[in-house]
């Protein structure tokens, strides 16, 4: 794994900073993959269903719109994530089980943690461009969180 921080002193040029300050609930506090994304609103249906089918290592980028009125990802959904080997997930908004998700083998980086699941009607979109932070999560770019902040990249970087 590389830091973010090392990426920035010799890739500044390639790097697009996600300017909003998110908390790592994982037990990988250090992850990166290439990008998948969902666009929901309080609600969980198409977020469970991405983690069941992206590619192994890849990022699961959740946009919730910010919303702190209830969780979109939970330690069932990150049980999915470790059992699948994905390399973490983000979310624009809330997580639950939180002492769970912490001894998952997974990153979870999210905006703060609320005890109200989602709801459950399967509405939002998929695999789309997203946008929060002031950077844009584009399908099959790269992604890097760890302690230091989490940055963008059009392609890998080693």
């Amino acid at each position: 794994m590389v830091k973010t921080a090392d990426l920035c002193d010799d890739h500044a040029d390639k790097l697009t900073l996600v300017r909003l300050e998110l908390k790592s609930y994982g037990g990988k506090k250090q992850f990166d993959g290439p990008i998948s994304t969902v666009k929901v609103f309080e609600d969980n249906v198409l977020v469970k269903k991405a983690l069941q089918t992206i590619p192994e290592g890849h990022v699961l980028v959740v946009d919730g719109d910010g919303s702190k009125n209830c969780a979109l990802v939970g330690d069932l959904l990150g049980a999915i994530a470790e059992e699948r080997k994905l390399a973490g997930i983000i979310v624009n908004g809330c997580v639950r089980d939180t002492a769970e998700l912490g001894a998952q083998n997974i990153g979870v980086l999210a905006l703060g943690s609320n005890p109200f699941k989602s709801i459950k009607k399967g509405e939002g979109e998929t695999n789309i461009p997203v946008t929060f932070g002031d950077a844009e999560f584009v399908p099959g770019h790269y992604v890097y969180a760890d302690e230091d902040g989490i940055v963008l990249s059009v392609e890998k970087i080693n």
